[in-house]
């Protein structure tokens, strides 16, 4: 599958996650949240560039449990729980979050 972004294409799986890491840049995101009918608002900016620097740091996208409590840690209590997560990322803040910041999909998610 192909993602149109600005006259290019980039390669994604059957889900829409990016096929080459090196591809993502914040229009493909917004591109991707679009898709959703999602409008990236600073909090969503916010999750997305932690789990874009967890990834350069461990070489793995967090499963949602592991990113709540890294979020809650880094960011405070207020955003490091399940509720705020899942009203910025409805469809699972580790999925949908990871996709956006042209992560792979992290292990554990259907």
């Amino acid at each position: 599958m192909t993602l149109e972004v600005a006259g290019k294409s980039f390669e994604t799986d059957e889900e829409g996650y990016l096929a080459n890491r090196d591809d993502w840049n914040k229009d493909v995101a917004e591109a991707m949240a679009k898709l959703d009918d999602c409008e990236l608002s600073d909090n969503h900016w916010e999750v997305i560039n932690f789990l874009r620097e967890y990834y350069d740091e461990y070489q793995i996208a967090p499963a949602v449990r592991v990113l709540t409590k890294a979020i809650g840690k880094k960011l405070g209590a207020d955003k490091g729980n399940s509720k705020y997560l899942y009203e910025l990322f409805p469809y699972g803040p580790a999925k949908q979050a990871c996709k956006y910041a042209g992560l792979p999909k992290p292990t554990g998610c259907v």
